[in-house]
């Protein structure tokens, strides 16, 4: 199934149901008059996040959805019904912008969340709605109001605990594959990785998820090679574990290469928790292998992790240290929303 994380759509409710003229005029009947029914509401636009989805690819060949119109009024006082509603099924972690590409409408974070993103029209008046004391017979009555009609943009951000970031070849693919069951595409070649990957990792009987993404070169900010989009799936991770290709030249400037274009692209990615891992130990000499992670060190101004994933040297070592800091991130959030609730719980 081909992976996509964004799409545009248009999106329109239906129109209200037009009310009815009608009079009643039966036989024995010694008092008739008017009888139209009004007119049913328009359907509405309802986007909902539901589980067992992780693409948007249901909105790639169809763009359009339409609600339908309200039933019209008849006669007898009947109203017409409302118009079937539309529901657009998106995956967690979607977010709904507006055409501008900028203003948010939405973000679902969790299941079972949904907003209605147009209103069917209301349904026009009868000719009873407009009976008086004075106008006995009223010949007239309202059509439906139209419905809403706009283009959004919906764009996934995938939800993990932990994301993988690098320059091409630096070993993302592999390490997602040695502590998870996901079978990303493997090769020696740049941009193997051509769309983000989703694995769940355990350790000591705990598990956590973690998101691979495209690796990055110099520019990406600016188009060049995959471009930053993908980067957008790690803004919701708690930790990032930076790896650093311990067979390339100089592991400092790769990792300044990264760095700039995560400050380049923003979003408070440079801000969150980083681990700094140099991959592919097994591959370089005790005096390389030394020289690289003293020039990583100076780079990143920590102590980086010495991995690899072929031989797990290191691996344990670094999926506990990304524990440790989604443990922490995770106490933060609830001390924040404690507040929040009681806050909501003791309101009158």
């Amino acid at each position: 199934m081909k992976f996509l994380d964004q799409a545009k759509v248009y999106i329109r409710s239906g129109d209200g149901g037009a009310g009815c003229v009608s009079f009643r005029r039966e036989k024995f009947i010694e008092f008739g008059g008017p009888d139209g029914g009004d007119g049913g509401r328009g359907g509405d636009v309802i986007v909902e996040c539901v589980q067992g989805l992780n693409t948007l690819i249901d909105y790639r060949f169809k763009q359009h959805f339409k609600a339908k119109t309200g039933v019209h009024g008849m006669g007898k006082n009947r109203t017409g019904a409302k118009g079937a509603d539309v529901v657009l099924k998106v995956p967690v972690g979607t977010q709904v912008l507006d055409e501008d590409e900028e203003t948010l409408l939405a973000d679902f974070t969790e299941v079972g969340q949904s907003i209605v993103l147009a209103k069917g029209g209301n349904g026009g008046f009868g000719n009873a709605y407009f009976t008086t004391s004075t106008n006995r017979a009223p010949r007239r009555a309202n059509p439906g109001l139209e419905g809403e009609e706009r283009w959004v943009w919906l764009r996934l951000k995938l939800i993990a605990d932990a994301g993988l970031v690098g320059l091409p070849n630096a070993g993302k693919s592999t390490f997602l594959a040695a502590v998870s069951a996901a079978k990303p595409k493997i090769a020696d070649y740049p941009f193997t990785t051509l769309h983000p990957n989703l694995g769940v990792v355990g350790v000591d009987g705990r598990e956590f998820v973690m998101a691979d993404i495209p690796g990055l070169i110099e520019g990406a900010h600016e188009g060049v090679g995959l471009g930053d989009r993908f980067l957008g799936h790690v803004e919701r991770c708690r930790v990032l574990l930076h790896l650093v290709d311990g067979t390339s030249e100089h592991a400092g400037e790769a990792y300044k290469t990264v760095r700039a274009e995560l400050e380049a692209y923003g979003a408070g990615l440079t801000d969150k928790p980083e681990i700094v891992a140099l991959s592919k130990v097994d591959a370089l000499s005790p005096e390389l292998r030394k020289q690289q992670l003293a020039r990583l060190k100076r780079a990143a101004k920590k102590t980086p992790v010495a991995l690899s994933s072929a031989s797990r040297e290191a691996v344990d070592v670094t999926l506990r240290q990304l524990l440790a800091v989604i443990d922490e991130a995770k106490g933060v959030e609830a001390a924040e929303a404690m507040p929040k609730i009681a806050e909501e719980a003791w309101r009158p």
